[in-house]
Parts: structure tokens; C-alpha cells; sequence
């Protein structure tokens, strides 16, 4: 990729470069771009197409039943509560 094409990116980008820094991008966008080349060269016929390269499943734990908490102490440390409810300002204006 020559400095005239980082230019053009540059400034559909809207960023400001240095002259050095355009130097070093183009030279780093033509080994990325030259390397992109080099993998579309490679044979991938007979290989399926893939999300990811792991064959991940879910580690999902058992569902176990468990007590849950007594509505007192859920509500305790609330800034306020009542009847062992949490009391919170109305989210729907009704006026």
C-alpha cells in the first residue's frame, strides 16, 4: 500500500498523521494486505465453513433447587421498604 492510499484513508477517517506515520502505516498495511494475499492462495476446498475454531458446548451446572432468601433480610439493607416490599418511586408519571 503506497502513502498516497493512507492519505486517502486518512482523510476519509478524519485523522491528522505525520509524515513518518503515514510512512510506517503504509508499510504496515502492504505486509498486512500482502499477507491477506499469501492465506486467499490456500487450498480450503472440502473444509467446512466455521464460526470458531473450537468446537465449544455449554458447561452449563445442574439446575439445584435452593432456598432462597426470607423477604426480610432481601429487604433489609434497602433504602426503603414496606411490608417487606421495595419501595421505589413510581417509574409511570399518572398525572
Amino acid at each position: 500500500m503506497d502513502e498516497e492510499t493512507v492519505r486517502h484513508v486518512m482523510q476519509l477517517a478524519r485523522l491528522q498523521l505525520s509524515d513518518a506515520e503515514i510512512a510506517r502505516f503504509a508499510g504496515d498495511l502492504s505486509s498486512i494486505t500482502d499477507y491477506i494475499a499469501q492465506l486467499s492462495k490456500v487450498d480450503v476446498d472440502g473444509v467446512p465453513a466455521t464460526v470458531h475454531p473450537v468446537a465449544d458446548r455449554n458447561l452449563w451446572r445442574e439446575d439445584e433447587v435452593a432456598p432462597g432468601f426470607k423477604r426480610e433480610l432481601a429487604t433489609g439493607n434497602a433504602p426503603e421498604s414496606e411490608q417487606n416490599f421495595f419501595k421505589v418511586p413510581p417509574a409511570i408519571d399518572t398525572e
